[in-house]
């Protein structure tokens, strides 16, 4: 599956980069890379660098695969890779094929599976924010209601690394800001294309969500995934501004054109109880970043490791796994795109901890982490090809479909 060729010479930062990490304080060296462990090194296209190399760590040697992405080259690009729905999931290489990437990596964590609600299907929908092409997708779900590893101390779900209509990628938050007007009054928007909405609230779900189950919306509560289903939950069908229909349970099916979906749970349910056949409702929402007043052209969520240099405070420094990350190096310019090998030799991969320090040896001053296990990927074009290739070896054996991930992009 991963094509590997003979380093070049052009290679040699693999080789700096083990010297350096020889210094990281709580990863020790284990040695000589296992036998059969061949380097690589070499341009994607003009602005976007491909490497692999080991890294030896505290749960042993792990082999790192690496792209580089100067977006000071007017011509390269980032942006989200996405299969054109929310509630959607798309291995990483049909994705970048279909969109014309030159190479990306996966992105967000995910609404995986629904075994503490039997009968209510996984939406396949991303933990966090969302932005595509300068629009936003989604907004976040609850802390509570995310999964993948817990946290780290200080971070949320809000949290996003995103490249601004000034190219240059930054760390921030995406907070939901949002109303609806109606007949009686504005009503607060607690949610937008999410799969599950904060405890009394009312969300909004677009043609941009699909086709998926909107009862997943109204399971667990803001603290506990695995809480039952709300019991007290509305839906109401606005189409050009006025409603059109209503249900006690949230449906499921493409929302068409022009059509927003409110849901309701516990009080939201009981004022869209009010409205009836005809009303005139107006729903506005935007997604309102923490740290910049410039619009995103692109962003996805996961969580920070590595802030103005330094680690975050209380990262895991024990559970070893395969992981994908995301850097930013020269005030935005640069970009690390990091994928873990899943294969068997490979598979101890590294800590949360050790994730932070390997991004900051590559250069990195921020870092991000992104969903790891069987959903890293990383993908990229070989010389002269037109489609992409998986570079690292899946873990789970084969691509595993993904809601998002971060699309390179090349123009002529």
């Amino acid at each position: 599956m991963t094509s590997r060729r003979k380093r070049s010479g052009a290679g040699g930062s693999a080789l700096t980069f083990l010297a350096l990490l020889s210094t990281l304080a709580g990863v020790a060296l284990v040695g000589a890379a296992p036998a059969g462990a061949v380097q690589e090194a070499g341009g994607v296209a003009p602005g976007v660098r491909y490497e692999e190399f080991d890294i030896p760590a505290a749960g042993g040697v792990t082999h790192a695969h690496l792209l580089s992405v100067d977006l000071r080259d007017p011509h390269v690009r980032l942006g989200l890779l996405h299969p054109g729905a929310v509630a959607a999931r798309g291995r990483v290489s049909q994705l970048a094929d279909a969109q014309g990437a030159i190479a990306g990596i996966n992105g967000d964590f995910f609404n995986i599976s629904e075994t503490q609600h039997p009968g209510v299907e996984a939406t396949g929908a991303s933990v966090g924010p969302a932005i595509a092409g300068g629009r936003a997708l989604k907004a976040a779900v609850p802390d509570g209601q995310r999964f993948g590893p817990a946290l780290p101390p200080g971070t949320t779900t809000e949290d996003v690394f995103g490249v601004g209509i000034d190219r240059r990628a930054r760390l921030d938050g995406l907070a939901l800001r949002g109303s609806i007007r109606t007949p009686e009054g504005r009503l607060p928007l607690g949610g937008l294309n999410q799969y599950a909405l904060p405890v009394g609230s009312i969300g909004a779900f677009t043609p941009k969500w699909g086709s998926a189950s909107r009862v997943r919306a109204t399971c667990g509560t803001d603290t506990d995934r695995a809480a039952p289903c709300s019991t007290d939950t509305y839906e109401v069908t606005l189409r050009d501004g006025r409603v059109v229909a209503a249900s006690d349970t949230p449906g499921k099916g493409p929302i068409a054109a022009g059509t927003t979906v409110l849901v309701g749970r516990e009080a939201g349910a009981q004022h869209l109880r009010k409205l009836s056949t005809g009303d005139r409702v107006r729903v506005r929402h935007s997604l309102v970043a923490a740290a910049t007043r410039i619009p995103y052209s692109f962003a996805l969520g996961g969580y920070p490791v590595l802030t103005d240099g330094q680690p975050l405070p209380g990262l895991d420094g024990r559970t070893s796994a395969v992981r994908t990350a995301v850097g930013i190096a020269d005030g935005g310019r640069r970009v690390l795109l990091l994928a873990l090998d899943g294969a068997t030799q490979y598979r101890s991969g590294l800590t949360i901890a050790e994730v932070a320090d390997v991004m900051r040896e590559l250069g990195s001053v921020d870092a991000f982490s992104l969903d790891g296990g069987g959903s890293t990927t990383l993908v990229a074009r070989e010389p002269g090809a037109s489609v992409v290739s998986v570079r690292n070896h899946p873990s789970g054996g084969a691509e595993r479909p993904v809601p998002n991930g971060i699309g390179v992009f090349r123009a002529p």
